[in-house]
């Protein structure tokens, strides 16, 4: 967490605890011994739980408290733990829990008393006749009351508008047709329509002898791992948008081959979790870090889709069985099963941009101990990275922004105004940092991100064209120091470069030496002289003086004083 960050949460805490009056210090004191006094949070299994368990015992209801962690967390809410672990420290704390609760009540008489003074207002209003009211006076009571509904619902539309704002792009994007999305056919999973002209005249699988049973219920196995219904395996509805596929088999099929039927099902239902995750994701909203997973995961699906064919040549030419078979599908359920662990993760969290790739970046740190699965979700993570590092390349190297999806950490303040920067000075460059677009791996570094760019921007601004003399491409590994050191140099060549532009070409330290001359009065006698001119005019009512005689006598008091050498004496005002 940055100082600026510090500084900013310290100022909310101070502003929502009402103790701005009655603080006996400033925030900036408080916010100095924060600094000084803190510690990064360790991410342990141990520590996180130990604090859940601190506080649910101070809870009314511990089961409701574990049910909303277990959902915050499955949603991939970010810093959940250690939000949790300041919770369970603040615990501890009497002083801090009496404070908190003080604030709580007052707050709620406040309410209480606002609630109390709008009622009143709103009955005062009301008609103040008889007891019978004429269809006039009840036409206004009823105005009046869906006047009071609209004010009270104002507060919580304003906040749903401010938190649903709309995606900043930059281009048009592309319409796909209705009739494209709501055709049943036009998917590689299970099609909606499929249940609805069943067969009658299949006979049970009961009826067969047990070779016989085996060789259908492949038949139907491998058209099920296609994403294809099968005569004696049918796939049932979903009953939630991403809920995970069950199947209803033939019960007059022989136990023992249900029971291995049934084990090799998870990989159909897999499938079709992923195939929906690919098809969904694949659509233009989602993004270019959802379209690379996805295309990441095609991939894997065409390899697995040579796999059932080869599976199927087998079965024609009678050198398969259900055993086999299950062999032959180890491998690819498990990587199956890791595919679709991802897609319900970025399903259940509504991810996009830098929280997929944190997701991705946590689960491959978990998996560092099983080679196959760490090697499969490096290549997961690799190709979603790719179009957001190249977003950060060309912001670390050019100082430009190509971000039509809004994923980027860094986007550009639309209420920033370029063409009042020569009039109004100040520190306000147009581009701000959003924290929940932060992947986790390049949270140490995004304050020297966000600097790199504005550096650069600021010099494509002066007319220069920017090209880092060792710009290469950013790729994602486990291990970070890798691309810590390219976006290190790259931050080193853009200070320098401003640094250079700013000394040499605009000349920073004559300037500061003519600001010198006058603010600090190093060359003085010009004030002198000045004052000695400006004398009538200055006597006279503000209204009726002459800016256009002060500025010629303000050039002619510079012209005849030692400041005369001064080259930047002209920008005077």
């Amino acid at each position: 967490m940055s100082e600026f960050t510090i500084h900013h949460d310290v100022n909310e805490l101070m502003t929502q605890l009402e103790l701005r009056s009655s603080a006996p210090v400033g925030a900036e004191v408080y916010a100095e011994k924060l600094l000084q006094n803190r510690t990064p949070y360790v991410t342990t299994q141990i520590s996180s739980s130990q604090a859940k368990r601190r506080i649910a015992a101070t809870t009314e209801t511990p089961i409701e408290f574990f049910a909303k962690y277990d959902d915050l967390k499955g949603k991939n809410v970010r810093d959940i733990d250690p939000l949790v672990h300041l919770l369970s420290k603040l615990g501890k704390e009497e002083e801090v829990k009496y404070v908190l609760s003080q604030n709580a009540e007052k707050q709620a008489e406040k309410e209480g008393l606002q609630l109390y003074s709008h009622n009143r207002s709103f009955i005062s209003q009301l008609p103040s006749t008889g007891t019978k009211m004429t269809e006039e006076e009840l036409s206004q009571v009823q105005d009046l009351l869906k006047q009071a509904k609209v004010v009270d619902k104002s507060h919580d539309f304003l906040k749903k508008v401010l938190r649903e704002k709309p995606l900043n792009r930059n281009v048009n994007l592309p319409q796909i047709p209705d009739d494209f999305l709501q055709n049943p056919h036009l998917t590689l999973d299970f099609s909606s329509a499929g249940n609805e002209n069943l067969d009658e005249d299949i006979l049970a699988l009961g009826t067969s002898p047990l070779s016989s049973q085996e060789h259908l219920i492949m038949e139907d196995l491998l058209v099920l791992m296609r994403g294809v219904e099968g005569k004696y395996i049918r796939p049932l509805p979903l009953s939630e948008r991403y809920a995970t596929r069950e199947f209803m088999i033939d019960q007059s099929l022989d136990v023992s081959t249900q029971t291995l039927v049934q084990r090799i099902l998870p990989l159909c239902a897999n499938y079709s979790t992923v195939v929906r995750f690919i098809e969904e994701k694949s659509l233009f909203e989602y993004g270019l870090v959802n379209h690379a997973l996805s295309a990441a995961m095609q991939t894997l699906i065409k390899d697995y889709m040579v796999l059932v064919a080869q599976l199927e040549q087998q079965l024609k030419l009678g050198q398969l069985t259900l055993q086999k078979m299950w062999f032959y599908l180890q491998s690819t359920m498990k990587l199956l099963d890791i595919l679709a662990s991802v897609a319900n993760s970025i399903n259940r969290g509504k991810c996009i941009g830098g929280a997929v790739l944190s997701l991705l970046h946590e689960k491959t740190a978990s998996m560092i101990g099983d080679s196959k699965s760490s090697q499969l979700l490096l290549f997961l993570t690799q190709s979603a990275c790719a179009p957001y590092m190249e977003l950060v390349g060309k912001w670390i190297y050019r100082g430009i922004i190509v971000d039509p999806y809004a994923e980027f950490m860094v986007e550009e303040n639309e209420a920033f105004n370029k063409e009042k920067l020569q009039e109004e000075y100040n520190d306000a460059y147009p581009f701000i940092i959003f924290r929940e677009r932060i992947p986790v791996f390049l949270e140490q570094v995004a304050d020297k991100i966000l600097n790199t760019g504005k550096y650069l921007n600021v010099v494509r601004q002066c007319g220069r064209d920017v090209r880092c003399p060792f710009a290469e491409e950013l790729v994602y590994t486990i291990k970070e120091r890798r691309y810590y050191d390219q976006i290190e140099r790259a931050y080193s060549y853009a200070s320098q470069l401003l640094l250079t532009l700013l000394i040499e070409e605009k000349e920073l330290i004559a300037r500061l030496k003519s600001i010198k001359h006058y603010f600090l009065l190093d060359k003085g006698d010009f004030i002198v002289q000045f004052m000695d001119m400006t004398e009538m005019e200055m006597k006279q009512h503000i209204d009726d003086i002459d800016p256009s005689r002060l500025e010629s006598l303000l050039e002619l008091a510079l012209r005849t004083s030692t400041a005369n050498v001064d080259p930047f004496k002209d920008d005077l005002r």
